[in-house]
């Protein structure tokens, strides 16, 4: 069997959020392998680069410049994109980029709609999808197993403490966009959305608790009517002291299926019960990065597939605004007080 040339990706940023990519890119399995890696402050890279032996890029101009990368993994802050998305677009470099897209829905579109002009892909570092947990729900889902979805639960009751907030911008809109629910629960409700399909009508409330001090959102609950005529209901924090599993709960004509952790369980209505995977930490303490990367490692192999084959991802740019949309008219309803239409 012919080997597959593995695709050549550089990696802009080498903050927390890389931790689980440079995890991950030590795996063959990937499809991937590293061109070199880019940081701002050099000496971060100097480290990563005696590590791992890694070639480290004297600026983006290189990279952009250099016929060899394919692409690149962006890990910066999403207040630092908009012009390094455009320079790789204009390059012909395809862009895997971690959560959110951007700060604010608006933004996020230009920055979709920059990479379309340039016939580049765009991934989005949504990694909840590819648990085998999540997978096997949404064959259920798919095939109608569950019978006709008509209540929604999701739950995301988890920790941080004050100095993750102290951090320079963290928390903060100029930065970050937001709090909890374009941080840390954006991964949940856009796997919410795949499995449920699109969110119609919202009613939330939205506050800082007296546990945290920082600019944007530490809590978020929201009532929810989807396309599809099923009722449901979110509730999002960081201030969950010391933190719990993640959920998802679906319930249908013919069971109920509960997503816990990326462990599913389904209680069928004829008395019949199913498991599929193992429950896992999934950051949700103290420690934001204390989970497996695995995860990372599935969306960088299907990246580097859509890459070779020239194919969207799975998770592209355009897909991730549907839960910009989403997080946009939940904070918009608590905002005014009214229940808001879902963009």
């Amino acid at each position: 069997m012919q080997k597959v040339r593995p695709v050549r990706l550089a990696l802009i940023g080498l903050g927390m959020a890389t931790k689980p990519h440079l995890e991950a890119l030590l795996d063959p399995a990937c499809g991937a392998e590293v061109a070199g890696i880019f940081n701002r402050s050099r000496g971060k890279a100097e480290i990563v680069a005696e590590t791992c032996g890694y070639r480290i890029f004297d600026s983006l101009e290189e990279i952009a410049n250099d016929p060899e990368v394919e692409g690149v993994i962006l890990a910066t802050p999403p207040d630092q994109r908009d012009e390094i998305v455009a320079m790789m677009a204009r390059a012909g470099k395809h862009i895997l980029m971690e959560k959110p897209v951007e700060r604010t829905s608006s933004k996020a579109e230009a920055l979709v709609e920059t990479c379309e002009r340039h016939a580049v892909h765009l991934g989005i570092v949504l990694q909840h999808r590819f648990r085998a947990g999540s997978r096997r729900l949404r064959s259920l889902v798919k095939d109608g197993a569950l019978g006709d979805i008509a209540l929604v639960r999701v739950e995301v009751p988890w920790w941080r403490g004050q100095d993750y907030y102290d951090q320079p911008g963290r928390g903060t809109y100029a930065r970050d966009g937001g709090g909890v629910l374009i941080s840390q629960a954006i991964h949940v409700l856009d796997l919410m959305l795949s499995l449920t399909g699109p969110a119609q009508w919202v009613q939330a409330l939205c506050a800082t608790t007296s546990l945290h001090s920082m600019e944007s959102e530490d809590f978020a609950t929201a009532g929810v009517r989807f396309a599809s005529g099923a009722v449901g209901s979110i509730m999002a924090t960081t201030a969950s002291y010391p933190g719990s599993a993640e959920s998802i709960t679906l319930g249908g004509s013919l069971g109920t299926a509960v997503l816990r952790a990326g462990q599913l369980e389904v209680i069928w209505r004829d008395g019949r019960r199913e498991e599929t995977g193992e429950p896992t930490a999934t950051g949700g303490g103290a420690d934001p990065m204390a989970f497996p990367c695995d995860w990372h490692k599935a969306v960088i192999a299907d990246f580097a597939m859509a890459v070779r084959e020239n194919r969207p991802p799975t998770v592209t740019g355009r897909e991730a605004l549907k839960v910009h949309a989403l997080i946009d008219a939940i904070t918009g309803s608590s905002k005014q007080g009214v229940a808001m239409q879902v963009s």
